[in-house]
């Protein structure tokens, strides 16, 4: 359960970093709402797993999560460049994720 858990902290880490572009500085009403209760969720969410999983597991597992959905929601979204080295780096970070939890399993 706890995995799950840090998965759902990491997507909210996602909206919360993609979110902040739509906040442009905070001075919107909406998107700043989102951003900040992402943000919260994904900190409270992230706590509870780090009960059960390694503090070093929980927290490179969160942000990888985040910059992998973050990083490809950037190329969705925004049209940042999704170039071969970028794309490779990212399939790393994913091996790591998973690397990582098959070592903590």
């Amino acid at each position: 359960m706890a995995w799950a858990i840090l998965f759902v902290a990491g997507l909210l880490e996602v909206g919360w970093a993609i979110g902040l572009k739509y906040t442009e500085g905070f001075t919107k009403l909406w998107p700043s709402i989102g951003t900040l209760a992402a943000m919260t969720g994904s900190i409270l969410l992230l706590g509870w797993a780090m009960k059960t999983l390694p503090v070093g597991t929980a927290y490179a597992v969160w942000v990888g999560v985040g910059a992998v959905g973050t990083a490809i929601l950037g190329i969705v979204l925004f049209g940042e460049p999704a170039t071969a080295g970028r794309l490779v780096s990212l399939g790393l970070i994913v091996a790591g994720i998973v690397g990582l939890k098959l070592a903590s399993a």
